[in-house]
């Protein structure tokens, strides 16, 4: 199960695992307060796109389009977190206002898309990449 969660909310134990998928470390959390299991920058919108975006809802299907395009480009940054997701609840964190027009929205629509496919061949027979 993927879900999605402002950074700023309390840790839970239903969290699972917890990933942050900004770019940039979210204003006013310490590194040492912020809890989480990994940190997927690379995951991230480009500084390019995100900058595009600016968090205008006016240009959220084109930024959605194009965040859909990078992380097409990305499996071996993404396919970790399918594994994540199959066996357990992966959370994703975001430090965006906007609670549905924002990066890991984006990114668990994508996810739950990909875990609808059928897995490689090279991927369910064991072999790892």
């Amino acid at each position: 199960m993927i879900v999605c969660k402002r950074v700023y909310l309390p840790a839970m134990p239903e969290d699972g695992f917890r990933v942050l998928v900004d770019r940039l470390w979210p204003r006013g959390c310490s590194k040492a307060s912020l809890v989480l299991d990994a940190w997927l920058r690379e995951l991230a919108p480009s500084d390019a796109l995100r900058q595009a975006f600016a968090h205008d809802p006016g240009y959220f299907a084109e930024f959605r389009r194009a965040y859909r395009a990078e992380l097409a480009t990305l499996p071996a940054q993404w396919r970790p977190l399918l594994e994540r997701a199959r066996h357990g609840t992966l959370t994703l964190l975001y430090a965006a206002r906007d609670e549905q027009l924002n990066n890991a929205r984006v990114l668990a629509e994508f996810l739950d898309e990909q875990l609808a496919l059928p897995a490689p061949a090279d991927c369910a027979a064991g072999e790892s990449r």
